[in-house]
């Protein structure tokens, strides 16, 4: 993989953060009845980043879980035939029965991986709503899935690839497209 761009660095994933927070805020009218859920793994960082920004605008803090979708993919049997999934395992300490479910995830793309915590947050219970927040949506769905909260649209060619880099995981942030 050859790197072609940085299209995100610090600033501009803490903006787009900031931003999808306010929207979060404003489109459930505060955030009494929501929850965040990340998507491992760079999802539960973003989820936990949004987390803090919205305690810093609301002045009241917003749970988060972490959600395992290993078990749930479409592809299981095409990764494993070597070995075993590695699986986590979910960890959202809360009930999400009647609220307000914010999915958080990296990259939008084909829309498996969110139909697959879709799978996984209704054997888990039953939200009242899901909505859907990603950093960045990249085009190319291959199921109806689209996202609420966008921190920014980067249309690509199928031979790219979207790499998201957190200072959690990677040790620096920014995102990057890439030439398979």
């Amino acid at each position: 993989m050859s790197q072609k761009a940085i299209v995100l660095d610090e600033q501009a994933i803490g903006r787009a953060m900031t931003r999808i927070a306010h929207q979060i805020i404003e489109k459930n009218k505060g955030i009494s009845d929501c929850v965040l859920v990340g998507i491992r793994t760079r999802g539960i960082y973003l989820a936990k980043r949004l987390a803090a920004k919205i305690e810093q605008i609301e002045g009241n803090q917003i749970r988060v879980g972490e959600l395992d979708i290993t078990l749930y993919r479409d592809d299981l049997t095409k990764k494993t035939e070597t070995n075993e999934p590695l699986v986590k395992g979910s960890d959202i300490p809360f009930e999400i029965d009647n609220k307000k479910v914010i999915l958080v995830d990296d990259v939008l793309y084909t829309g498996r991986t969110v139909r697959a915590g879709l799978d996984a947050l209704m054997d888990i219970g039953r939200p009242s709503a899901i909505q859907l927040a990603v950093l960045v949506d990249r085009g190319h769905r291959e199921l109806p899935i689209r996202a609420d909260y966008v921190g920014k649209n980067i249309p690509t060619s199928s031979s790219e690839k979207i790499v998201v880099e957190l200072k959690e995981v990677d040790q620096e942030d920014q995102v990057g497209i890439f030439d398979n």
